[in-house]
C-alpha cells in the first residue's frame, strides 16, 4: 500500500505556530525571571557597603557598654535606658560621636559621625579623601532586666537607601560581674 503525498507531507512537517508560541512564552519567561534575579543581586550588592556600616556600630554599641561595665565607668545600676533611671536615651537617634563618658547614644553624644571615602585617586589616606556625614542612619539602644544580675542589650541600626529602609539587629546579655 502506497502513501499518499499528503499523508507523508504531514509525518515531515515541523512545528506548528501554536508549538512555537508556547516555547516562546516559555522562554520569555525564563529570561524573564532571570533578570529579575539579576536586578534583585544588584540591589543586595549595593546596599552592602550599607549593611557593614550598620552591622559595625552596632557591635560598637555593645562594646561601649562592656568596657564601661569593666573599667567601672559607670554604675551597674546606670546600664539601663532612661526611662528606667539609666544613661542610654530612649528610641532611635542619629548615628554620633561618643561622648566623654565613652558611650553611644547618650546625653553627651558629640557630632554626628562621618565616613571618609576615597576622592578621585581611588586612594584612602590622600589629599583628595571625601569626608561623608552618616545621615541615613539611625541607633537605637533598648536594655531590659532579664534577671537581678543579668540584662538584654539590643542595638537597631536603621538606614535608609532611596526607597529601601533596612535595619540591622545585634543582641547579646551583659552580667553585672566584670
Amino acid at each position: 500500500m502506497e502513501k499518499t503525498e499528503r499523508e507523508s507531507r504531514y509525518r515531515q512537517s515541523g512545528f506548528t505556530l501554536l508549538e512555537t508560541m508556547i516555547a516562546m512564552i516559555i522562554l520569555g519567561a525564563g529570561l524573564l525571571a532571570l533578570a529579575s534575579a539579576f536586578a534583585q543581586g544588584m540591589v543586595v550588592m549595593s546596599t552592602s557597603h550599607f549593611h557593614s556600616v550598620a552591622k559595625e556600630k552596632a557591635s560598637e554599641a555593645i562594646e561601649s557598654v562592656f568596657t564601661s561595665r569593666d573599667t567601672r565607668t559607670i554604675a551597674w545600676a546606670q546600664i539601663r535606658n532612661v526611662s528606667n533611671g539609666g544613661v542610654f536615651l530612649d528610641g532611635p537617634l542619629p548615628l554620633r560621636t561618643q561622648g566623654p563618658d565613652g558611650l553611644v547614644n547618650t546625653a553627651d553624644d558629640g557630632a554626628v559621625e562621618h565616613e571618609t571615602l576615597p576622592g578621585p585617586d581611588g586612594q584612602l589616606g590622600t589629599g583628595d579623601d571625601v569626608s561623608v556625614a552618616l545621615n541615613s542612619f539611625a541607633r537605637e539602644v533598648q536594655i531590659t532586666d532579664v534577671a537581678p544580675n543579668l540584662r538584654q542589650i539590643q542595638v537597631t541600626v536603621r538606614y535608609q537607601i532611596g526607597h529601601l529602609v533596612r535595619q540591622y539587629r545585634l543582641v547579646t546579655f551583659i552580667s553585672s560581674f566584670a
